[in-house]
């Protein structure tokens, strides 16, 4: 899975990658501090089974505190993206392109409203942040478009000419952008269009076709930064409603940025997405003291938490609607090195016991015989759709 950051330059792209994985990455107040991707691990919160099983985990990625598993998932942060990306101003074309891959977006938006269009600078509440996403949301669309055209008319007089499937011949075509055959039919069945005859398709109707298939394949959440800023508790009422077809989470990268490196030196205890952290006082100066203070009082006080992880986890569990599966004995929860409950798995909805067997090892798929529920200890078949969640042990021959 790999989740991409996008938005305008200077909005917090970077401090929100380098605050989700802690990676050593540049973070400049000016535009395109960033030019190649970065690419990094975050994490997704997951209730662990452990405790349930009564035990402790000894995770092989990823982490556990306090029975809640920190599952990875990959980051990447593309440069900023400006008006006229989709044609190529400001080096779009290669950071779009970096994009094709991505399977969800993270919009990071300054809801603050202090950097202009390009990025610049400007007084408390100098820019309105709704015109960022409109832009955002503009230039996407017309990416999405433009590949489809460039193959468009060539493509769409042979599948009249030889009656090929068009839903069969587009997903093939476009596998890179990660679009199915049924994601094809189901943008086709809802926007009438005729896939017999592709060829009589107008403009418009390619428009909101790519459109349609462009929010389908790449969901997006908001994350609408620089909450501890003026103007921005505002700002986020004005986007809810100019946008409600679009998840908004209040986020302040900066602040969790802040909380990470302070837990990692040992100033304070801290678990991603909580609402609070105790400070240990012999580590901290009064500087730092009043610094971590801020944040929970602009923060974490008013938001509940400073929303980074909250917006990665609603982007995986509740965009994209991934689930946690545990591969888990039913009566023996370690691997052979002794390891609790190593592994934890994001698989899309809808997998099989058999799908998530093949997924795990080919060899596991093709020798299938039944698996185990963990808490049940009850036996499943291969066709047993597996829940958020889930302990599982795959029986072979």
């Amino acid at each position: 899975m790999l989740v991409g950051l996008v938005g305008k330059p200077s909005a917090g792209k970077s401090t929100f990658f380098k605050a989700a994985t802690l990676a050593d990455v540049l973070i400049a107040p000016y535009p395109f501090a960033t030019i190649k991707p970065n690419h990094g691990m975050g994490y997704v919160r997951v209730d662990c089974i452990d405790k349930e099983l009564n035990t402790q985990c000894m995770p092989r990625t990823g982490y556990c505190i306090n029975h809640v598993r920190f599952v990875p998932v990959e980051l990447m942060d593309v440069a900023g993206l400006v008006e006229g990306a989709s044609e190529g101003k400001g080096l779009g074309n290669q950071f779009l392109d970096d994009l094709r891959q991505a399977d969800v977006f993270i919009h990071i938006v300054d809801i603050s409203g202090t950097t202009d269009e390009g990025g610049k600078e400007l007084p408390q509440g100098g820019h309105d942040p709704l015109k960022d996403v409109k832009m955002l949301e503009n230039e996407l669309d017309l990416w999405y478009t433009g590949i489809f055209m460039k193959v468009w008319e060539k493509l769409a007089k042979t599948i009249q000419t030889t009656k090929k499937s068009l839903a069969d011949a587009l997903a093939k075509q476009f596998s890179g952008l990660k679009i199915t055959e049924d994601d094809i039919k189901e943008a086709m069945v809802k926007l009438k269009l005729n896939p017999e005859q592709p060829a009589m398709w107008t403009g418009p109707q390619i428009r909101e076709f790519t459109n349609h298939l462009r929010h389908k394949t790449k969901p997006m959440v908001i994350a609408a930064n620089k909450i501890d800023k003026p103007q921005a508790k505002a700002n986020i009422e004005r986007l809810k409603e100019a946008f409600p077809h679009i998840m908004v989470i209040p986020c302040s990268a900066d602040s969790e940025l802040s909380l990470r490196q302070a837990a990692k030196a040992g100033m304070i205890e801290y678990i991603p997405g909580q609402p609070s952290f105790k400070i240990h006082e012999d580590k901290v100066n009064e500087k730092q003291k009043h610094a971590l203070e801020t944040i929970k009082r602009t923060v974490l006080d008013v938001y509940g938490s400073t929303g980074v992880q909250d917006v990665l986890d609603k982007a995986v569990f509740e965009l994209l609607k991934y689930i946690a599966v545990f591969p888990a004995g039913a009566h023996k929860l370690a691997d052979s090195k002794g390891n609790i409950l190593p592994d934890c798995f994001l698989v899309p909805p809808g997998t099989t016991a058999l799908d998530f067997a093949f997924s795990l090892h080919t060899d596991l798929g093709n020798n299938f015989v039944k698996a185990i529920d963990a808490r049940t200890k009850q036996p499943v078949g291969k066709d047993h759709p597996l829940k958020h969640r889930d302990g599982i042990e795959i029986i072979t021959r």
